[in-house]
């Protein structure tokens, strides 16, 4: 090597050392916006692993809006490659952390299309029990037999651990209740309380699946703060046949 190229070259490394900070610098600067866009680009020219790459970045940044990854026209053509699928499946666990949460499938034997019926076989009413918000809550729709209604929502608390109902019908019936899965089903405990009279009792639940596919509920209240209980409500459970 001449003297003038190791001269050159002398020169030239602190040059492109500082060229590669400035670079690096501006990458770092980029807001979220132009590095989706970047990722847009590079998707566009068939550059898959720089998409990805900006992806990350947008995700370590704290983006979690997968959605907009997946419906994305460009950045749709990315599914398939390896590092965009685990990208996806990694981010829909933080985006959609209920689904992926075995506690909130605790309840799922409760969900579906039924016909309710008391214990003597005579038509109670309906009820639709459905997974909503990616698992984050299951959402109750009840019809009696003579047309009132009545609506739950039920979701697990992460900050207790416990099931809670929140449930209100058409006539003020507000039942607020939590517990969890025991060996005998579902189990809940807390209040009624009727809008009409003002009048609040100790409430408890219980959904116990049965072998034959069906599920059994009883509800009871207590007119003595809890020294004893009475029935307020047994229902059996069925698939409804409209659904079949």
């Amino acid at each position: 090597m001449n003297n003038k190229l190791l001269i050159l070259i002398i020169v030239m490394l602190p040059l492109l050392a500082i060229a590669q900070d400035d670079g690096a610098a501006a990458a770092a600067a980029m807001t979220p916006q132009q590095i989706l866009d970047a990722a847009r680009a590079a998707a566009r020219d068939g550059n898959a692993d720089a998409a990805v790459d900006h992806l990350q970045r947008l995700v370590d940044g704290g983006f979690t809006s997968v959605a907009l990854f997946q419906n994305d026209k460009d950045l749709g053509q990315l599914a398939g490659h390896a590092g965009y699928d685990e990208l996806i499946s990694n981010l829909e666990r933080v985006a959609y952390p209920c689904e992926h949460d075995e506690a909130f499938r605790e309840f799922d034997f409760w969900v579906g299309s039924w016909d309710v019926h008391t214990a003597n076989g005579t038509f109670a009413g309906k009820n639709e029990i459905s997974r909503e918000e990616r698992g984050c809550v299951l959402v109750e729709h009840w019809q009696n037999a003579y047309g009132s209604t009545g609506s739950s929502i039920n979701y697990v608390d992460k900050i207790t651990g416990e099931w809670v109902q929140v449930w209100n019908d058409a006539s003020g019936s507000q039942i607020n209740i939590r517990g969890g899965l025991g060996e005998d089903g579902m189990r809940m405990s807390g209040t009624i309380h009727y809008v009409a009279t003002g009048q609040t009792l100790p409430f408890r639940a219980l959904w116990t699946p049965l072998e034959d596919g069906r599920v059994r509920q009883f509800f009871e209240a207590s007119n003595d703060e809890g020294q004893t209980w009475t029935a307020w409500f047994e229902g059996f459970y069925s698939r409804s046949k409209d659904t079949d």
